[in-house]
């Protein structure tokens, strides 16, 4: 939790890192942009990993990574620096996520999966809405620094408590190596994911770097795909992309990617739009994002416990409804004038749409795989996250400023109505979760997939 929750504990911050250092927003934005490359680039690896490694090393190697990039977070002299320590968290965050599933779905009964899966999605949804609310309760009394010391005892004792109590949990096998796939990977992923995150500045400043990383990580993307499709057949892939074979997989994947999107759009939005248009402080901002966030923690272990007995559908269909009217609702509701109780309840109606989502399909999507088909499911769903993150970060902002820009207002009005444009734009991402949500299977009672290789 204390490693996806750092995703985004620095966006408010960013004002105070950018006078220290003495560098403007677009080079502080690297905080941000730079650790989603790192794990876009690394999450694919992991299918990899999680079949040559044992889970215990998989699991020290990235809270030591995460340690000491929190610990050189904390006392970064330089941007250069923290830029660096944010980079070596990403590649212990990139590890810890896809191993969270896989664990999973190994170690619990079936029975139990989706209770389980409700506390996992505590983690994966709620902690980055938890991120910029923590933020402003420590910025209001400490400096940024604190930010990164307040995580590394949780860190540390996790450290020792896996030392000590956490077993192998699987055996590893001696898998291939594929360098050339790695390198198409990187380019792929971290070419999209940049393009992506940056796409403000072609808005802004007519820049064609996004258009170009957007165009290179597709290219690269088509190859990477070509080479693992060529190299499972040989059982060598190092992405199996065998799970897309799994319609249940597939549809779940689309939802979860659709919701991230949104998830982590809002999260930029709603704080520009609070300070911005209705005057609110940065710690009442952050006092104003938690009860969504919480209202999806506490409800998503109950939402597990009746996915299992009645199955995925009747969750994620009214969740991804939900969704969907919340996105709408802010789209007509949201002027200079609104309520900020509006705001909040609107807010809670998203998080529990999205708890309704995530803990139902991030269950059966892996669930609905071979044992041996975990590692890389989870590797894909985790990797499209981000990218799905990235992609409604980047078209929620746009939308942000393109609504902005046109408005002929002051800015509290101009601002409004570019944040009602963004939910615009976020109701369309909830128009396709909720068309694919019904395509949902239920899980098998067994596995009919085969999980060998064709020859």
């Amino acid at each position: 939790m204390v490693m996806i929750l750092n995703e985004t504990i620095l966006s408010v911050a960013l004002p105070s890192i950018m006078a220290d250092f003495r560098v403007p927003a677009a080079t502080a934005q690297w905080l941000t942009t730079g650790f989603m490359l790192t794990t876009a680039v690394v999450i694919p690896t992991t299918g990899f990993l999680l079949q040559r490694f044992t889970t215990r090393l998989i699991f020290l190697t990235a809270i030591v990574l995460f340690l000491l990039g929190t610990v050189f977070g904390a006392l970064s002299p330089a941007f250069g620096v923290l830029l660096a320590a944010r980079v070596i968290q990403a590649c212990g965050t990139a590890l810890i996520m896809p191993l969270l599933m896989t664990v999973t779905l190994t170690v619990v009964a079936r029975e139990k999966r989706g209770m389980m899966m409700g506390v996992n999605s505590i983690v994966i949804s709620a902690a980055p809405a938890i991120g910029p609310t923590l933020s402003g309760f420590i910025l209001n009394a400490w400096s940024w620094h604190m930010l990164f010391w307040v995580m590394v005892p949780i860190a540390a004792l996790c450290l020792v408590g896996g030392w000590f109590l956490l077993g192998n949990g699987s055996e590893p096998r001696n898998t291939p190596f594929d360098v050339v796939s790695v390198v198409l990977s990187a380019l792929a992923f971290g070419g999209i994911v940049y393009g992506l995150s940056t796409i403000g500045s072609l808005i802004d400043g007519g820049s064609s770097a996004p258009v170009i990383a957007l165009l290179v990580g597709v290219v690269f993307l088509a190859l990477f795909i070509h080479r693992q499709l060529l190299l499972g057949r040989r059982g060598r892939a190092l992405l199996d992309l065998r799970p897309f074979a799994v319609r249940t997989f597939a549809v779940a994947v689309i939802v979860v990617v659709m919701a991230m999107g949104m998830m982590l759009g809002t999260v930029m939005v709603l704080p520009i739009y609070l300070q911005t248009s209705l005057g609110v402080s940065a710690l009442a901002t952050g006092l104003l994002l938690l009860p969504g966030g919480l209202i999806q923690g506490i409800v998503s272990p109950f939402i597990g416990r009746i996915y299992d007995t009645v199955g995925p559908r009747p969750l994620a269909v009214p969740g991804a409804i939900l969704m969907f009217l919340a996105c709408w609702w802010q789209y007509f509701a949201y002027t200079s004038s609104t309520s900020v109780w509006v705001v909040v309840a609107a807010n809670v109606t998203f998080g529990v749409g999205m708890a309704l989502v995530m803990t139902p399909l991030m269950t059966v999507s892996l669930a609905s795989l071979p044992m041996d088909l975990y590692g890389h499911g989870s590797a894909i769903m985790n990797t499209l996250q981000q990218l799905g993150g990235a992609m409604g970060t980047a078209v929620l902002i746009a939308a942000m400023s393109v609504g902005a820009a046109r408005a002929d207002a002051p800015l509290v009005d101009a601002q409004a109505a570019g944040t009602s444009e963004a939910f615009l734009a976020g109701g369309i991402l909830a128009l396709i979760a909720v068309i694919a949500a019904p395509f949902v299977g239920p899980l098998p009672a067994t596995k009919v997939v085969s999980s060998q290789a064709p020859h």
